[in-house]
């Protein structure tokens, strides 16, 4: 069955349509905005910070689905190159690598949000550390696609016979 007519779970069909809700409202108040400025020479502050907010989520939860799908940019000059061996020992390094960032990110993030929640935005006066939570979200969410990752790497290495975990 091709990945085009499997079903997609439910929480990255959610994460798709928080999406498309994040670009649609950012596009509305963009262009809002811009009409404001032109036309009646004003504008709306709050606008600029909604779509501010709206497009760190956009980014953090589009990089999340990306990773689950497999579809972001990979850089194959050196694995290509190398035998099979070398190949697997660069799989987990990279795994190992991309854990460590993960955490880094989450522990950084989350006292960004704890200090985000006795400061408030500007103009809405909304806590920043809805803002910071969005790296929060991806740290977790990219943790998440680690784990899994690692889960496949165990899993093809012990059905190649190069694990002897049981």
């Amino acid at each position: 069955m091709s990945t085009a007519t499997k079903s997609k779970p439910r929480l990255q069909r959610m994460a798709e349509v928080l999406m498309v809700a994040a670009l649609a409202g950012m596009v509305v108040a963009v262009f809002v905005n811009v009409v404001l400025r032109y036309v009646f020479n004003t504008s709306l502050v709050s606008y600029e910070e909604i779509s501010r907010l709206l497009f760190v989520w956009l980014v953090a939860i589009g990089a999340i689905v990306a990773a689950f799908e497999g579809s972001h940019l990979g850089f194959d000059l050196v694995t290509a190159r190398v035998g099979p061996v070398t190949r697997r020992y660069l799989f987990w390094l990279t795994q190992l690598l991309v854990v460590v960032c993960m955490v880094l990110l989450l522990w950084g993030s989350w006292a960004q949000v704890v200090a985000g929640l006795s400061s408030y935005s500007t103009v809405l006066g909304y806590p920043l550390a809805l803002g910071a939570a969005a790296t929060l979200v991806l740290a977790v969410g990219l943790l998440v696609v680690a784990a899994r990752d690692i889960r496949r790497g165990a899993a093809v290495e012990r059905d190649a016979g190069l694990l002897d975990i049981e």
